[in-house]
């Protein structure tokens, strides 16, 4: 049996003193983007990966582009591209995704599009992560 607790830590920095309490004993991290917004993709990198690596080393990582249905909204392409931007391809996640040593998942909670795949990847993760930490415990004595 598994349990499953997950914590949506708020990206504010009002929070930046209080998310780390959050850290401790955690199976995987689950660090998201909207594909529609590309300051959201750059703070995987520049603000996310530093604090989740600083607290939770050796934890599973997943990275998870939210938003997913945005790929097939024209309006919101449009709009975009009226301002000089573009979504977050599928191919520019997963680059990002290997780079830092995650694997790469997209879903839209909107359209309940791959959200179940997401959650059960992070199962997976997790409990893949725990064997490797119970395994470590034991003493082999040859």
């Amino acid at each position: 049996m598994v349990e499953l607790a997950l914590w949506d830590t708020a990206g504010q920095e009002d929070y930046d003193r209080l998310r780390p309490l959050s850290y401790p004993e955690t199976d995987v991290i689950l660090i998201c983007f909207a594909i529609n917004l590309r300051t959201s993709f750059t703070n995987v990198q520049d603000r996310w990966l530093p604090e989740v690596t600083h607290f939770c080393e050796n934890v599973p990582k997943l990275l998870v582009g939210t938003k997913l249905d945005y790929r097939q909204n024209q309006e919101e392409i449009k709009r975009l591209g009226s301002v000089g931007q573009r979504l977050i391809t599928e191919e520019e996640g997963r680059q990002l995704a290997k780079e830092i040593g995650a694997s790469y998942y997209e879903c839209s909670a909107m359209q309940n599009i791959n959200v179940d795949l997401v959650i059960e990847a992070a199962t997976r993760a997790a409990v893949a992560g725990s064997m490797k930490k119970l395994h470590k415990r034991f003493c082999k004595i040859l």
